[in-house]
């Protein structure tokens, strides 16, 4: 039963975790975010299991742990309010061609990545976006102004 409390505690302090560093760094992992990924997973393995080294545990540990997430995945399915806590809500970026600088610091992005973004998307000016959207994947999406 200590296993499962502990997996319990994990579990949600991995997705709060997860949470807190921002969609945008959880989409473009750099070789930092790696490293600090995998020693996150050994850290959390070593205060999941502790001391006990049985297949048991282990078992007992990865059940834990898949039952949370099929059950975070069931509640977000099910409850919008649920998803928003887990998942976040898309975020406008640009709108009308013009940034939103407060959106932009609150998820801690620079114009430059949006512009690389842009270039990526095949949109060359800042001007020609009508709506810049950061999802709650952390990835930006770009819908481009019609010709008029």
């Amino acid at each position: 039963m200590d296993i499962v409390l502990r997996g319990l505690a994990l579990y949600f302090f991995a997705v709060f975790v997860m949470r807190v560093t921002g969609r945008r760094e959880l989409s473009t992992l750099s070789p930092v975010d790696l490293v600090l990924i995998i020693i996150l997973g050994d850290a959390l393995q070593q205060g999941l299991t502790q001391d006990d080294y049985s297949v048991t545990g282990a078992v007992i540990a990865v059940a834990t742990i898949a039952s949370l997430q099929m059950l975070t995945s069931f509640l977000s399915f099910r409850f919008g309010g649920v998803r928003r806590i887990v998942e976040g809500r898309p975020v406008v970026i640009v709108q009308d061609g013009k940034v939103i600088e407060e959106n932009l610091r609150r998820d801690r992005l620079t114009l430059d990545e949006v512009c690389e973004s842009m270039r990526l998307s095949q949109i060359a000016h800042l001007e020609d976006v009508e709506w810049a959207i950061l999802e709650s994947n952390g990835e930006l999406s770009f819908i481009p102004k019609s010709p008029n």
